[in-house]
């Protein structure tokens, strides 16, 4: 059976409202966290996305940070201009380009972490541990369930 009807939806229910309305206040709050080591919270997600290998090339960090590819090489080569990354060409195939982390890169990154860390710990000090386990629990598997569903029509 359905959970939402159309005479009851509205944003203080709407799981996505909620999400993104949560994404947006949790990048406000972090701006002062990022603006301390001279970077924006995009580019702090894309020094994390490389540091765990997620975003081994501009294409793989386009997808994980939900960007165009455009946009994505734009900020690629404002993280290589400040000198936290580097561009290497693969022997294997000279059009591909990985990204790694440059020395300086990852002490941000990780200087930036520890700060992330503890304001989430402080916003979290009034969950139970089980909430917040439940929470991560059922955040991924609705990431699940859309990528799956992604690009197919939901009606």
């Amino acid at each position: 059976m359905p959970f939402y009807a159309d005479s009851e939806f509205a944003p203080d229910i709407s799981i996505g409202y909620l999400i993104r309305r949560a994404h947006q206040l949790g990048g406000v709050a972090m701006e002062p966290v990022f603006a301390a080591e001279g970077l924006t919270g995009i580019q702090w997600s894309a020094l994390v996305s490389i540091f765990f290998g997620r975003g081994v090339t501009a294409a793989d960090l386009a997808r994980d940070l939900g960007h165009d590819k455009g946009a994505m090489t734009r900020l690629v080569d404002t993280l290589e201009e400040r000198g936290w990354i580097t561009r290497q060409r693969t022997p294997e195939d000279r059009r591909c380009v990985k990204l790694a982390l440059t020395g300086e890169g990852e002490a941000v990154a990780l200087r930036c972490k520890r700060h992330v860390v503890a304001c989430w710990n402080t916003w979290l000090a009034d969950w139970s541990e089980a909430e917040v386990r439940m929470m991560i629990s059922l955040l991924q598997k609705l990431r699940g369930t859309l990528a799956v569903a992604a690009g197919a029509p939901c009606v």
